[in-house]
């Protein structure tokens, strides 16, 4: 393999406030999308350089204006304009409702939540389905961060938030307050994350390389495995952090 240097450079994108997906230790992005893209690029020859923006919106208007060539992200119809999503898919995600236990909303179908406020990250979406029956109909406030999200929650500012069950169950496990924060039991949605490239990026005519590599990680159980260390090295950050002050 080709010293850094002399290897071209992939831009990839990551707002790191998903645990274990991919989150922040205060000095670097940890977590399973930032292993994944090292593993798949560098493979491919590439260097690989992670840039962090002030919110998910931010990178997925980087990627569509080629500022960057890679981000992990849902497939939507309005992102397939600017990206080109790989055909194997990174991980199979169920987004849940967490509500507040205290004053949860009736929730039986997407429709229902059109009776309650909710939050949102900037650039999140949950597929078409959820937009046109919940987002569209204003009753969404946009925040910077989960801790910003979950806090008005916390607080019955908002009635919901739909997010990850994995991603979110981690990170209400030490949030102060977070007792009454619960995922109904029901899925918002099935979805999959996938790796994303920009269609301005030089790597676009790579993507059937790159899938046979995703591929492959899938098949021999590395995902997984990076996955699971990931949920481990979050917990223990936290443990750690707790022990730690004062």
């Amino acid at each position: 393999m080709a010293p850094a240097w002399a290897r071209p450079l992939a831009r990839y994108c990551d707002y790191p406030v998903y645990p274990p997906i991919s989150w922040s230790d205060g000095q670097q992005v940890r977590g399973l999308a930032p292993t994944l893209v090292r593993q798949v690029l560098e493979g491919l020859g590439y260097e690989v350089q992670i840039v962090v923006l002030g919110n998910w919106k931010r990178c997925l208007l980087d990627a569509a204006a080629g500022r960057v060539d890679v981000v992990l992200a849902y497939s939507t119809g309005q992102r397939q304009q600017d990206l080109l999503f790989s055909r194997v898919p990174v991980l199979r995600e169920e987004v849940a409702l967490f509500v507040n236990r205290r004053r949860p909303p009736h929730f039986l179908q997407l429709q229902d939540l059109t009776a309650y406020r909710g939050g949102l990250l900037f650039g999140e979406s949950y597929g078409q389905d959820f937009d046109r029956e919940v987002v569209q109909h204003g009753n969404i406030e946009w925040v910077s961060s989960s801790q910003q999200n979950f806090g008005k929650l916390i607080r019955q500012r908002i009635d919901f938030i739909p997010h990850e069950r994995r991603t979110g169950q981690l990170f209400i496990e030490r949030l102060p307050g977070a007792q009454d924060i619960v995922a109904l039991p029901q899925a918002v949605s099935v979805d999959y994350l996938r790796l994303a490239l920009s269609r301005q990026s030089p790597l676009a005519p790579r993507m059937a390389e790159i899938d046979a590599r995703l591929q492959q990680l899938n098949d021999s159980g590395a995902i997984q495995r990076w996955l699971e260390q990931s949920q481990a090295d979050y917990r223990a950050m936290l443990k750690a952090q707790a022990a730690a002050a004062p």
